[in-house]
């Protein structure tokens, strides 16, 4: 899928370089508490949970049920209309912000959990984006 002209690109700093590794390696990067063992998104030097310095950092499933979205419908630089702006809940646990693509951009088809799986769209040589789609093997639209 190639993404429109236009589209802000993010900014890797050193907490989030891993993140952006991974993902132009095919993966997604997730971090994981030592002491709580909780994972969380977005990557930050200390666990949200319980503050502890001790991370590290696992390659995630990629699959994801959609918690929240919003379909917009006015031309923004980067996107075309309409577009979902999606909150999805990966298997670990965290939520993330992200577009739904190669799927219609309506209430029909974007149910409320369904079954999703990672999409990595290139931006450029650097930065591949973390998009979702639905599950291969699921008709748009089913349930987890």
């Amino acid at each position: 899928m190639a993404l429109p002209a236009g589209r802000p690109r993010p900014e890797p700093t050193p907490e989030t370089q891993h993140f952006w590794d991974g993902t132009k390696a095919g993966e997604l990067r997730l971090q994981r508490c030592q002491a709580c063992e909780k994972a969380y998104f977005p990557p930050r030097p200390f666990c949200p949970g319980c503050g502890a310095r001790e991370v590290s950092v696992f390659a995630a499933s990629g699959r994801a049920t959609l918690h929240s979205y919003v379909i917009h419908h006015r031309k923004v630089p980067g996107f075309e209309p309409p577009y979902a702006i999606a909150v999805v809940e990966l298997e670990e646990g965290p939520r993330m912000m992200t577009n739904i693509v190669d799927c219609p951009q309506t209430p029909e088809a974007l149910q409320l959990d369904m079954k999703l799986e990672v999409a990595f769209t290139p931006m450029d040589d650097e930065i591949t984006l973390p998009l979702f789609r639905p599950a291969q093997g699921t008709p748009a639209g089913e349930r987890a």
